[in-house]
């Protein structure tokens, strides 16, 4: 639930959600920043955006996936689960070289950094022998489905996904820039795409009090790709302001107590690349390998610090082409336009962080 005090924006004057403690928060509609000096003083007469959930039977409704993955599903352990999506779209023109490694990466991440057992992690990549492990629109339903079913206060929740990402028009109004976001399956060039109203629908609105989830997004025109209602706008110093997203119309976007956060390859606007290192042994998403290197390199105390070494490793190596380590030239390779997907020239792109609910950023220990 909301708690937090609204303000209006001090330029378009849309309802803003003030973080506790903010003195500052930016529109995400006009760009402009709104300054509070007494927040007693400032709070609006109530807007026309509900700020606490619609009634229970509202705030979830049945999604159209309710059954479980055909075929044993792998067994819950304890009180963490995963899906793990890496798709290369291999004999395609949209192939992918670093997806499945990326998604590799992390499960071995998970497993000996966060303890996640190896039978509570749902793996669809095309290297699958179970034909409901290969990463098609309907196994990916299904997959999201699994990920929260049965899910209790305590329990630890981790969706990542590796590979193609897109946007499409939006005609219903619930989009600050007028388009919804979309992960690309196998098949979505005969099956079609999954929207972010879909995603947000399946694991985010019923997500229970006491569960947590992240989403770790390496695709093209992630940011808002779970329609979660703040994103974290920050700047190169490392200072943030969070960014209120949630629908003019009303439309419920949030959990039904839940937490959920999103750290995705880039903003709404922008493309995020799949590059191989400088030795040509091995290919990755420029977003999961910043990630994991952030964990392994001991960055991972807070959201804030995890986001910061991402951006500084991606925004960096670009001055330091000539040497430096594997991650360096990694990404150095991606900057000057060596393998990246999106071509040549200089490729920009800048992980976003996206949350139910505002928090302080760099005081809010990071956990799986």
């Amino acid at each position: 639930m909301y708690s937090n005090m609204l303000v209006n924006c001090s330029n378009c004057r849309i309802p803003l959600q003030l973080p506790p403690g903010a003195r500052s928060i930016r529109c995400a509609f006009c760009q402009a920043i709104t300054h509070i000096a007494d927040h007693s003083r400032n709070a609006p007469p109530p807007p026309s955006i509900p700020t606490t959930p619609p009634p229970p039977s509202t705030i979830a409704p049945p999604s159209p996936y309710n059954h479980a993955p055909p075929g044993p599903p792998p067994n819950q352990h304890g009180r963490k689960k995963a899906v793990i999506v890496g798709i290369s779209y291999k004999y395609s023109r949209h192939e992918l070289k670093g997806c499945i490694n990326d998604a590799n990466c992390m499960r071995h991440l998970l497993m000996t950094k966060f303890q996640f057992p190896q039978e509570s992690i749902l793996m669809l990549t095309e290297e699958e022998t179970d034909p409901y492990r290969i990463p098609t629109k309907q196994n990916m339903r299904m997959a999201l489905f699994w990920l929260v079913q049965g899910c209790q206060p305590g329990d630890s929740l981790l969706f990542h996904y590796s590979g193609h990402g897109s946007r499409q028009r939006n005609y219903n109004g619930d989009e600050v820039d007028g388009y919804d976001e979309t992960l690309c399956p196998l098949d979505f060039e005969t099956q079609g795409m999954i929207v972010d109203d879909e995603i947000n629908a399946t694991i985010v609105r019923p997500l229970p009090h006491g569960v947590t989830l992240h989403a770790i997004i390496d695709a093209c025109h992630s940011g808002t790709v779970l329609d979660l209602p703040f994103l974290c706008r920050m700047d190169r110093n490392g200072q943030y302001v969070w960014e209120d997203h949630r629908p003019q119309s009303g439309m419920w976007k949030g959990t039904n107590g839940g937490d959920v956060i999103s750290i995705s390859g880039c903003d709404d606007h922008q493309t995020s690349a799949d590059t191989s290192a400088l030795s040509k042994i091995t290919s990755t998403g420029a977003m999961t390998f910043c990630f994991i290197q952030a964990i392994e390199r001991g960055h991972g105390a807070t959201y804030g610090s995890i986001l910061n070494a991402m951006r500084t490793t991606i925004r960096n190596t670009g001055n330091n082409p000539g040497g430096g380590d594997v991650v360096t030239s990694l990404i150095g390779m991606l900057l000057t336009g060596g393998s990246g997907s999106g071509g040549g020239g200089r490729l920009r792109q800048e992980p976003q962080l996206t949350s139910y609910q505002p928090f302080d950023v760099y005081t809010r220990p990071f956990s799986l």
